[in-house]
């Protein structure tokens, strides 16, 4: 009689892309965020919803390890990036970029867009040929001429600067992208033209994507989970359909009230 095979035992889960755990910030004494833990995994996208001074922009400051933590810990792939040296973290940044809300926080007025966007790629050994191409493979993704990139940024319009601000982000290949309301500045046309644009890049490109934000239909539309902050604690969060769709907290039902 043939003796069944042993299957094998599966192998452990990797970490997740990105997971803070107890994080809490203080300026000056003052508390801003406390007891903040999420994880998302390789290729999903988390909307962090709240209003002016919530703590959101703090919040992606921290996750981008731009900012210390006054405590918890904020990993990425399952290392704690305040505790890797500077020529790993430095290394990392590769991997983790950021979409701000005024584009002119990513594009300098004194350079033609084509160095701004490929800036970044310092972090990457590459020969002048490949950042070139980079350059060009980058503006085709958010919909840009090539010949953009001998322009400066006051030649464009509000939404093609957020365009050109997405392709810097883009042009390193990055796991995963912090986007910081880059709706809010644009106008509402406009605003419906990124959102779609950042829809098509997290298919085509898999790339996973923090989307910080106050425009709810925004984070409906883009992400898979939500996490809902107020007064710097997240007071509900989990799949968009369910904070969303059925909001457990008072804040939330508030928040969907004011749309209705």
């Amino acid at each position: 009689m043939t003796q069944p095979t042993p299957s094998t035992p599966p192998g452990p889960l990797p970490p997740p892309l990105l997971a803070a755990h107890h994080l809490a910030q203080r300026y000056d004494g003052r508390e801003v965020l406390r007891g903040i833990h999420l994880q998302l995994a390789a290729g999903e996208s988390l909307g962090i919803i709240g209003e002016s001074g919530a703590g959101k922009s703090t919040l992606a400051r921290l996750l981008m390890a731009l900012e210390r933590p006054s405590q918890g810990q904020v990993l990425w792939s399952g290392d704690d990036v305040n505790a890797l040296p500077a020529a790993e973290l430095r290394a990392r940044r590769a991997r983790v970029q950021m979409v701000f809300q005024d584009p002119y926080s990513s594009l300098d007025p004194r350079w033609r867009v084509g160095r701004s966007i490929t800036e970044p790629l310092h972090l990457l050994p590459l020969e002048p040929d490949q950042r070139e191409q980079r350059l060009k493979e980058v503006l085709a993704a958010v919909q840009l001429e090539p010949d953009a990139a001998q322009r400066f940024p006051h030649q464009f319009s509000g939404g093609q600067r957020q365009r050109l601000a997405i392709a810097r982000a883009l042009v390193t290949r990055p796991s995963l992208i912090v986007a910081d309301e880059p709706l809010s500045a644009l106008d509402v046309s406009v605003q419906a033209q990124i959102l779609d644009l950042l829809r098509d890049l997290q298919r085509r490109e898999g790339i996973s994507l923090v989307l910080v934000s106050h425009d709810l239909p925004a984070v409906e539309l883009l992400c898979e989970h939500a996490l809902v902050l107020r007064h710097g604690e997240a007071v509900e969060q989990g799949l968009t359909r369910e904070v969303l769709g059925d909001p457990r907290h008072a804040y939330t039902q508030a928040l969907l009230a004011a749309l209705a």
